[in-house]
């Protein structure tokens, strides 16, 4: 078995989940590489001594690999994301952070997950990414121009309200006057859509969702549409300048650029543990069903 590691370190939180997954695959004879930059950090940390093959590129991850492991929380599982690309490598993580809708396994189970791991005894979820196309480019995010959670627009340098022109497959659907738009997957549906009163997709829907934020229409609400449309966006301001992010990558754009959003043709493999389902993490994570009175 061939698996790649990839991390964030949480100084003394992270360490002893780092020693259980590197002490779990060496005793049993998996062949480990590690992201550059994070065995960097295990070597200056003293976590680890032994020497590791490292990778530092998506160009270094084919199918030779039968899994990359993420260790954080779903921040770390969406950088991981940019490394997997379109190669089908399925992602496990592994929670060292707070919430984790992504990173399913905790730490107190590492040991009994990853044999399962071992034992390919998981299946796999497959997770929608959304492109953005900018016209004129820009080379911010020519390369990386896919997200797994969402894109959005927002405001820049200023408090005032942008405007954002949006049509569906070249039909006028809204122009929101707001802080910003949240394109988000099913994924990202549990992130910052969320958090601004966008509802949850489970992970099979063949949905995306539009949300506003801060809309000063007051009428505009979340949207949810068929993930096969073609979304554009025209931002317009007091400023000369907007912010694009794909999950947590950054741009700034011009006034008047447009922005076209589709979905990839490449989709990301999430490894899913028994037991260990969406439903069961939305319980226990947004503490459905929880009453004091009980």
């Amino acid at each position: 078995m061939k698996v790649a590691i990839f991390g964030q370190y949480y100084q003394n939180d992270t360490r002893p989940i780092i020693r259980d997954i590197f002490l779990f695959f060496n005793n049993n004879n998996v062949e480990l590489v590690i992201e550059e930059k994070f065995l960097k950090i295990l070597y200056d940390e003293e976590i680890l001594k032994k020497e590791y093959k490292t990778f530092n590129d998506f160009k270094c991850l084919n199918s030779s690999f039968d899994l990359l492991i993420s260790i954080g929380g779903d921040g770390t599982i969406l950088r991981a994301a940019t490394y997997i690309r379109d190669s089908g490598i399925p992602i496990l993580g592994i929670n060292a952070g707070r919430l984790g809708f992504l990173a399913k396994v905790q730490k107190e189970n590492i040991e009994t997950f990853l044999q399962v791991v071992l034992k390919k005894e998981y299946t796999l979820s497959e997770r929608t990414l959304l492109s953005l196309e900018c016209n004129p480019e820009n080379e911010q995010i020519n390369e990386l121009n896919f997200a797994m959670n969402e894109v959005t627009v927002s405001r820049k340098d200023t408090t005032s309200m942008i405007t954002i022109d949006t049509s569906l497959n070249g039909e006028h659907l809204n122009s929101y006057w707001a802080d910003g738009l949240i394109i988000s997957t099913p994924t990202g549906s549990t992130g910052y859509s969320l958090s601004c009163g966008g509802p949850v997709l489970t992970p099979e829907v063949k949905g995306l969702v539009i949300t506003p934020i801060a809309p000063h229409n007051l009428n505009a609400r979340p949207l949810v549409i068929p993930d096969d449309t073609e979304i554009k966006l025209k931002v317009s301001g007091r400023e000369e300048q907007y912010l694009v992010s794909l999950d947590s990558r950054i741009a700034t754009l011009n006034n008047n650029a447009e922005l076209i959003i589709r979905k990839t043709p490449f989709k990301i493999n999430m490894v899913e543990i028994p037991n260990e389902t969406f439903l069961k993490t939305l319980r226990n994570k947004l503490l459905w069903g929880e009453d004091k009175r009980n």
